[in-house]
């Protein structure tokens, strides 16, 4: 016998696909988030972290987690409670379409998991973050916090030639704040799905935020972003003031 939910089921957060011209020709529901840190080695330096050498010296990546609620489709986000650091980090995003299956994901075959990309923004607390590094918790105040995830609409990886040859850019108020080229990514698309299938069972629905080239900085109330993902993707949105 079924039995029925005793309260409303939270409605499932949900991006739109486009096709190459730019139209929606449907909607990626997101079942998690994962999000890479420190995988841009001008980032690594910026925040005061270690930088490998050469790819043999690279170690482990850095994951954390964001809950698919915190994903904003319009671009409007309210400036966050509890902080006065609102930094901006700008993202390749991966959107995965089909199940790993059981046991490590061979990096040959990662690429086949993914259905599209898009780019987006990890906003993070850097306050918060701050002090949780500083006595050795974890970062959940300072990264999955509501509205921490604006994202573009997702393009099928099929519309994507040559992704390693694209730009991450990001303006604010219409000043260059971040620039970064995929090709500089320490760990890669298909590098950071085999390390994350060590970890979790990744399915279909995933996201994965692949970390920020350096120039992080502080979100205001009143600012406008713009971020793209070379010539194919744009995010555009404002931060508004706190809900009081």
């Amino acid at each position: 016998m079924t039995q029925r939910d005793v309260i409303a089921a939270a409605e499932i957060a949900r991006i739109p696909v486009q096709d190459a011209d730019g139209g929606v020709i449907g909607m990626f529901p997101v079942r998690r988030i994962y999000c890479v840190g420190r995988n841009f080695a001008d980032h690594a330096r910026e925040m005061g972290a270690a930088v490998p050498a050469s790819s043999t010296e690279r170690g482990e990546p850095v994951f954390f987690c964001k809950p698919a609620s915190a994903i904003v489709i319009d671009g409007n986000v309210s400036y966050p409670p509890g902080t006065n650091e609102l930094h901006h980090e700008v993202e390749l995003v991966v959107a995965l379409g089909r199940d790993a299956g059981t046991g490590v994901l061979p990096v040959s075959e990662a690429l086949a998991l993914v259905f599209g990309y898009a780019v987006g923004l990890d906003l993070t607390r850097r306050d918060l973050q701050a002090a949780a590094k500083a006595k050795g918790l974890p970062w959940d105040t300072g990264k999955a916090f509501d509205q921490s995830a604006p994202v573009s609409a997702l393009l099928p990886a099929s519309q994507i030639d040559d992704l390693a040859s694209l730009d991450l850019t990001l303006e604010v108020n219409g000043a260059l704040r971040q620039r970064g080229h995929l090709h500089d990514l320490i760990w890669n698309v298909a590098d950071i799905l085999h390390e994350l299938s060590k970890l979790f069972a990744l399915r279909a629905g995933d996201l994965v935020f692949m970390g920020t080239p350096a120039g992080v900085g502080p979100l205001l109330p009143g600012d406008q972003f713009r971020a793209a993902l070379g010539g194919r993707l744009l995010l555009e949105g404002r931060i508004a003031r706190p809900a009081l």
